[in-house]
Parts: structure tokens; C-alpha cells; sequence
């Protein structure tokens, strides 16, 4: 797929964002309100409550929905409380959720801890692998799906697994948290939802957390506005405008990003103390989807835990830190932080060994974070 690249960074930068009607202000205000005056009962100006609808929400809304190719589009306070809402609003107990093998741990910590609870069952498939019409069954409710995954970065055929959903009436939610809609748009692939967790490269920053979907069915996105009400969930206006700043720049980093990651990924792969590198960067499937793979790398460290333990606390320009998709560039052991909430044998299953490491490269001067990496190898 490939989208124009000059109209999506004219998006990133005035998409729901119009010069402020009371003052002329260029950049959209934080409205810094809890409630607002009404002429009358019921006469509101399109708003009455904050956490209902803000202002500067609305502008990020319509900024990201515009991004995603989306008719509609929901900020929440994080990427899990958006997964929250979207299963609440969507599934009952007992329904069937398919959930790909390789996910971020809090997808899989929210899904089994809690939702399981709840009596909504949870299945696991490799879809890059499997085939959609055995792996998902028809009276399967939902399938969550992460392509490409963390922190395997394996990548799933959405056009396929779109199929197979429309086909038995199951409701298809693509986590595009690490491709951004810079370099893939999920609704047009055939999804039904898009979800971001904003605090990573939307946002870009590493100095907020939040969350977003977009959708363009009309039914949906009234079960999804009614339930980001009602459960309250929502982002304040200070997260809001520092995402809404962010994302202006999204396609500029993403770009720099990319470059960053393919040197480092030449030189991972050429490095005798490693094992395997997973990236997109080969994958036939993500040619046809992608037009670009981002900034996150995962290689096995040839050795232990411990050695990747070590590994890890020895750079000094990639920073030990979970999260990713910050200017900065950040190094983390998935098994004992991203993912240590997925048990070590279900980790193990899906390909998540010990020794993985994860990187989130930044936009630094990239023979700099080679040189970072090369000490670390030989510290």
C-alpha cells in the first residue's frame, strides 16, 4: 500500500485543527474545563461536560480518525483502556475472542486476568502462520490482531484475516501501534476497528500515555462512544495537546526512524554474537500491506538471561526502559519487563526466549547507536 505521503503530513498537521475562532490562536487551545455554560437546558454549544467531549479532544479525534482513513475516531486515557472498552462494548460472556499468539503482555494480562473472568473465552493463534478459515471458527465474536507483533515483529495478512472474519460475522480489531497509519492503514486492508496505544509514536515523545481507535461503522462507534462515556476512561486536555503536537511530526520521525533501523538491522545481522533478528523489513506479506517497517528490532543475543541482562544495562545511548516509539532510543528484555506478565511457558511457546532483546530506535545520529550497541557487545 502506498499513500501520499504529502497529504498525510498536511493531515499530521491541520487535520481537526483550525485556527481558534475566539482569538485567532493557530495552535488549538487546551481547554483546561471540566464543564460549560448553557443557554437555557439543553443549550449547550456541543458541549456540556468534559468528559463527555472536550474541545481539545475532539481536534485529536478527528486528526487521528483523518490519518486512519476513519469516519470516526475515540481518544482514551491509555492504549489498554481503549482495549478495555472495545471488548466491554463488543463481546459478552461466553463469546469467543481470537487473539493473536504474540501481543503486547498487557493485551494478554488484560484478556486473561481480568476479561476471562468476566466469562469471555480467549483462543491464541500465530497468524502469521496459520490459515484464517481453520484458525478462526465460526462462531468466533472477535479477533484481536497485532501485525506486526511485539516483540516478535512477526506480520499477519490483514486482507486474509478480514476475509475469514467478514465471512462468519466476527468484528476484526488491528493493533497498528507499531506501523502507525504512516505506514499502514488497517481499515483499508478490511478491518473494522484501528487501535493505537498514542503514548508510543503517535505521541512520540515518551511524555504521555494514552489511546485511540478509529472505525467508520456508525453502529460501532455509538457502542464504543457510549461505553468511553459511561466507564470514563478518558484522556485529560494536557495529554490531548501534547499528543495533538506530536503527531505533527509523525511522518517527518517515522521516515528517520525507518532509516535508523534498517543500518542498525544490516549490522545486527552481520554481528556473530547474534542469534536471529526479527524485523518486517523481508516479509513478502508486509511488502503488500506496508509501505514502510518503523523503527522497532528484536534478536536473540547468543546466551542466558543473564548475558541479555547485562547486555541490556551496559548502553549508554539506548536507554534501559520499557515503552517505545520516543525520539529516543530505548533497549528493554521483553521476558523480564514488557512481557513478564505472560507466564515463562506460554513466553516460550510463542517464541518470546530469554535472551530476546527489543530495541525502539530513535531518530539519533545512527552510527552513533551502532557504536552504542558494538561497546554493550563487548562490554
Amino acid at each position: 500500500m502506498n499513500h501520499d505521503k504529502h497529504g498525510f503530513d498536511t493531515l499530521a498537521v491541520h487535520a481537526g485543527q483550525s485556527p481558534d475562532p475566539t482569538t485567532g490562536a493557530v495552535m488549538t487551545p487546551i481547554y483546561q474545563v471540566s464543564t460549560y455554560a448553557q443557554d437555557g437546558v439543553g443549550g449547550h454549544k456541543g458541549y456540556e461536560y468534559s468528559r463527555t467531549d472536550n474541545p481539545t479532544r475532539t481536534a485529536l479525534q478527528a486528526c487521528l480518525a483523518a490519518l486512519e482513513g476513519a469516519n470516526y475516531g475515540l481518544c482514551f486515557a491509555s492504549g489498554l483502556a481503549a482495549t478495555d472498552v472495545i471488548l466491554r462494548a463488543l463481546v459478552r460472556p461466553d463469546d469467543l475472542v481470537i487473539c493473536g499468539d504474540d501481543v503486547y503482555g498487557g493485551t494478554y494480562r488484560l484478556f486473561d486476568k481480568v476479561l476471562r473472568l468476566w466469562g469471555v473465552s480467549f483462543r491464541y493463534a500465530d497468524f502469521s502462520t496459520a490459515d484464517p478459515a481453520t484458525s478462526i471458527p465460526a462462531n468466533t465474536k472477535l479477533v484481536w490482531l497485532e501485525t506486526p507483533t511485539n516483540p516478535l515483529l512477526k506480520v499477519s495478512d490483514i486482507r486474509a484475516v478480514a476475509a475469514r472474519c467478514k465471512a462468519v460475522g466476527a468484528i476484526l480489531v488491528v493493533d497498528n501501534t507499531f506501523a502507525t497509519p504512516y505506514f499502514q492503514r488497517p481499515l483499508e486492508l478490511g478491518a473494522d476497528v484501528v487501535i493505537h496505544s498514542t503514548t508510543k509514536y503517535i505521541n512520540g515523545h515518551s511524555d504521555v500515555v494514552g489511546g485511540f481507535a478509529a472505525l467508520n461503522d456508525e453502529a460501532l462507534y455509538t457502542k464504543l462512544k457510549f461505553l468511553q462515556n459511561a466507564a470514563g476512561a478518558v484522556p485529560g486536555p494536557q495529554d490531548v495537546w501534547l499528543t495533538l503536537r506530536g503527531v505533527k511530526t509523525l511522518g517527518v520521525r517515522m521516515d528517520r526512524h525507518q532509516h535508523n533501523a534498517e543500518r542498525i538491522l544490516a549490522w545486527l545481522r552481520a554481528h556473530p554474537d547474534v542469534e536471529r533478528v526479527y524485523h518486517p523489513f523481508d516479509n513478502p506479506v508486509a511488502r503488500t500491506q506496508m509501505s514502510g517497517f518503523g523503527g522497532m528490532i528484536s534478536f536473540d543475543l547468543r546466551g542466558d538471561l543473564d548475558r541479555a541482562r547485562r547486555f541490556v544495562a551496559a548502553t549508554k545511548l539506548f536507554t534501559l526502559a520499557e515503552s517505545l516509539g520516543g525520539v529516543e532510543s530505548l533497549i528493554e528484555t521483553p521476558a523480564l519487563m514488557t512481557h513478564a506478565s505472560i507466564e515463562p511457558a506460554k513466553r516460550r511457546e510463542a517464541g518470546i526466549l530469554d535472551g530476546l532483546i527489543r530495541l525502539s530506535v530513535g531518530i539519533e545520529n545512527v552510527d552513533d547507536l551502532i557504536a552504542d550497541l558494538d561497546q554493550a557487545f563487548r562490554a
